[in-house]
């Protein structure tokens, strides 16, 4: 199956977790599902740390799974270990770049997965394939012993089919994790200018939230599409750095997708004003960020204004739209399923202040028990 790119065998019983190969797992290459590292790569010596908490919890892993190649795209298709299959709808793309673990979670082969988010990786195919999917606060995970995008908003999150999955998913990737924070009060409902939503998926989310009993405030955040476009930049020009070597060696390159190819020399080619520019929006928009979560306590809106798109319409979708302004600034984002049409989820986007992935689990488990989504059961 696409969905793996090495299986472990373990016998079921207890809880499984599946890891995205850009995680080194010691005995296992680490090929970030490209076929330009798997050519020459070698078994990993030694876990990435942060397995750590899953060793000592003698959880099995059963096995390392496919993503978008170099976790450099958000439809989840890879040509050349073929493309995890979206067990909603067969055809239409898993979402990536985190889509084996996706897959893995809602296929039941696994009970949580780790994925890696530098722009929506987790939430993205977690929207799509009905789970749940935590970003986590940038530099909270350990990020060594894990294939490099873009480092400075690269992230490791869980994923799992619900609420109570994805925190026991937090307490082994942070041994010592604890619920103890209260649910939010304050939602502030985000609606960004210039982004078109399909109208079924935002009522979706107005319904979860009116469901919830918690209070909803429309909120104004104007800087979400210069973030957005700030965000890009960075990550091509850091994805770039990043995998220098694959792009300065012909023999390398030329393995390299097409698309994941081409975006790389489109990165390559920033400039260091394009790059400083890109910053310095950054470091507007983190204390935008900040200055609206003073006012509310968490910030709600789609996770992906659309539905999964079809396996020929892949290409150039606006899939980050609503998530990677969240790395830009470094919060926490939480993907929810909230309801289903044709099969297809509305998922619901949470965003809070650095370290509040324990209060974002906690109204996550209200809005959850309100909205009744059971696509799996």
């Amino acid at each position: 199956m696409a969905t793996f790119i090495t299986r472990l065998d373990y016998a079921r019983g207890g809880v499984r977790l599946a890891v995205k190969d850009l995680i080194d797992l010691a005995g296992s290459p680490t090929t970030a599902g490209s076929q330009a590292l798997a050519a020459a790569a070698v078994p990993a010596v030694a876990d990435a740390p942060c397995l750590a908490g899953a060793r000592a919890a003698r959880v099995p892993i059963v096995g390392k799974v496919n993503l978008h190649e170099l976790a450099f795209g958000a439809s989840g298709v890879n040509d050349y270990f073929g493309t995890p299959v979206n067990p909603l709808d067969p055809g239409r793309v898993p979402g990536g770049s985190s889509s084996g673990s996706a897959v893995a979670v809602a296929d039941d082969e696994a009970d949580i997965a780790y994925g890696s988010d530098t722009g929506g990786s987790i939430r993205i195919p977690a929207a799509f394939c009905g789970i749940t999917g935590l970003k986590t606060t940038h530099g909270r995970v350990s990020l060594a012993g894990v294939w490099p995008l873009a480092p400075s908003l690269d992230t490791i999150g869980p994923m799992a089919r619900d609420v109570a999955g994805v925190a026991a998913g937090m307490t082994l990737l942070e041994p010592g994790f604890t619920l103890d924070a209260a649910p939010a009060i304050r939602i502030g409902r985000l609606r960004p200018a210039g982004c078109d939503v399909d109208p079924v998926i935002d009522s979706a989310i107005d319904s979860a939230l009116v469901r919830s009993g918690l209070e909803v405030t429309e909120i104004d955040l104007p800087g979400w599409l210069a973030a957005r476009e700030a965000a890009g930049v960075i990550i091509d020009a850091e994805a770039a750095e990043s995998n220098r070597a694959l792009l300065d060696d012909p023999s390398r390159r030329d393995l390299l997708g097409a698309d994941v190819r081409a975006r790389l020399a489109e990165g390559a080619a920033t400039t260091p004003a394009q790059l400083t520019q890109a910053r310095a929006v950054q470091t507007r928009w983190r204390d935008e960020m900040a200055r609206a979560l003073k006012d509310v306590d968490v910030l709600a809106l789609p996770t992906v204004p659309f539905y999964a798109p079809r396996l020929e319409d892949a290409a150039r979708k606006p899939y980050t739209i609503f998530t990677n302004p969240v790395n830009l600034a470094g919060n926490p984002a939480l993907a929810l399923p909230v309801s289903s049409r044709d099969r297809l989820p509305a998922s619901l986007q949470l965003i809070g202040p650095a370290n509040s992935e324990a209060m974002l689990l906690a109204t996550a488990a209200i809005i959850e028990a309100a909205a009744g989504y059971r696509q799996f059961t």
